[in-house]
């Protein structure tokens, strides 16, 4: 088994805010792996920022900035 970092509950919530009536456990799970996977890109990129700022510290303005240029 693999170890998420998502609940599956809250993935199934977001997918439903999108709209969906009902989620099957497997559409869970494959957006929760995407999600993650994106999610620790995003989470690189920004502590590259912080770095480079000679931060230790992770901001708000390290993640927009990742999200912009994380393809």
């Amino acid at each position: 088994m693999v170890e998420r970092i998502l609940p599956l509950a809250a993935v199934d919530r977001i997918i439903r805010k999108g709209g969906a009536s009902r989620v099957s456990e497997d559409a869970a799970v494959a957006l929760a792996e995407l999600l993650e996977e994106y999610g620790v890109k995003v989470s690189q990129q920004a502590t590259e920022f912080a770095k480079h700022a000679n931060r230790k510290t992770v901001v708000g303005a390290d993640i927009k900035l990742a999200v912009k240029n994380t393809d």
